[in-house]
């Protein structure tokens, strides 16, 4: 599957400081210190609808990170998947009743459209879970023939993994047994399904059903494969056995990332899967959460449609740090434009206060878990000073606009 268009990212001089981040598993900050090129999986679209506001601050968290390791002279394999297969997609095309295949293909040409206008570094490997069922299907059969997957034996095919395979099940969401049982069903499980071993295993693969789209599956059978085991197998082939960041809304941490890393780990023989869980907070409206049950969804490409330059739209959705849920609003959006508008007014100007001493703060900043207030905060203080008639360095408003751009991907 195709990426979308990059773009060219300044060089910054001097180099960036080592990240730490805040992992899920650990609940708390820890240095992000890769031994080679730094490894990244972030979870993807379900390309049953435009790309919304949520999915654009998620994207946003995790482009912030590779911006960071790049400039702290790492290379950096990133990775990010396309759930062009599943169960909302195939009742959202019957619902309308479109292809589920021109439905799919058209939403996930619109996202790659958004990313590019927010300027979001492209992964280097894009990929379907359909162009992947192979390779997930034998992954599912490893499972089965070592006793972590089974079948039920009502007939319909379905393969699921038998969460006491990995003993820590559960150390990465840190939740208790209740917490999951409540959540499981909410997110896409079946708790209730009969057969099952336990009521949170889940779904490896399900067996062919009359109406709906299904692939060989070799001894497994006919049929499509589960979600978690998806994204567990594309970042296995694709970024080795352990790697540095799994990333997603924190809506992911349970079941998905609990789930996916559990298969992996199961796979490998190795655990953690990830050296760090990353998780971004949920972007809500009117004091309530985003979502496309309530109909409250603001898209990305209606704010570009609508003329909203898309800094703006980058700049309103880093005012908060990412780890936090919080809330969209015009008064949101109006801010943004005119620290944008400031920015850009600064940027040119004959001359500024020290551009190094910026690009410095706005890095320490950026490398404490990814503190976008405070680099903003910093950002804006170098802007009234340099409006104000500050005329210490001319350098500085080139590299100032260049330090916006490279650290917090705003071109100004």
């Amino acid at each position: 599957m195709e990426s979308w268009a990059g773009h060219e990212v300044p060089r910054l001089p001097g180099r960036g400081e080592p990240l730490a981040l805040y992992d899920s598993a650990r609940q708390g900050v820890h240095p992000s210190e890769p031994a080679d090129a730094a490894s990244m999986y972030v979870c993807g679209i379900t390309p049953y609808d435009a790309t919304h506001l949520g999915h654009a601050a998620t994207m946003i968290t995790f482009d912030l990170v590779q911006r960071m390791w790049r400039d702290s002279g790492r290379p950096v394999r990133y990775v990010q998947n396309v759930t062009d297969i599943d169960d909302p997609l195939l009742e959202r095309a019957a619902r309308d009743g479109e292809d589920w295949v021109v439905l799919a293909m058209r939403e996930t040409a619109l996202f790659r459209e958004d990313m590019e206008a927010l300027r979001i570094i492209p992964p280097a490997h894009y990929v379907g879970a359909v162009e992947s069922i192979p390779d997930i299907a034998d992954k599912v059969e490893v499972l089965l023939k070592d006793g972590a997957a089974y079948r039920l034996d009502d007939g319909t095919g379905d393969v699921y993994f038998d969460i006491s395979a990995t003993p820590r099940f559960g150390y990465e969401s840190n939740l208790t047994r209740e917490q999951m049982l409540e959540i499981f069903p909410e997110r896409g499980g079946d708790p209730d399904r009969a057969g099952k071993r336990d009521p949170l295993d889940p779904l490896l693969w399900r067996g062919a059903r009359e109406g709906e789209p299904s692939w060989p599956g070799g001894d497994l059978g006919p049929g499509r494969p589960g979600w978690h085991i998806e994204c567990a197998v594309i970042a296995l082939n694709l970024l080795g056995d352990r790697i540095d960041v799994q990333g997603g809304g924190n809506d992911l941490l349970f079941p998905h990332h609990e789930a996916s890393a559990a298969h992996a780990e199961r796979l490998t023989g190795q655990a953690p899967f990830a050296e760090h869980y990353v998780h971004a907070g949920m972007i809500g409206l009117d004091g309530e959460k985003m979502s496309k049950s309530r109909g409250n969804l603001v898209f990305v490409s209606r704010l570009r449609a609508d003329k909203v330059d898309p800094m703006a739209i980058r700049l309103a959705l880093i005012s908060g740090h990412y780890r936090s849920d919080r809330t969209w609003t015009d008064e949101l959006l109006t801010a943004a434009h005119e620290r944008l508008d400031r920015w850009r007014r600064a940027a040119a100007a004959p001359a500024g206060p020290s551009g190094a001493e910026l690009l410095a703060e706005v890095r320490a900043r950026l490398a404490d878990d990814l503190d976008t207030p405070g680099a903003l905060a910093a950002a804006d203080r170098w802007a009234e000073a340099t409006l104000s008639g500050a005329t210490d360095d001319p350098e500085a408003p080139a590299l100032f606009a260049n330090t916006m751009d490279a650290l917090l991907g705003v071109r100004l």
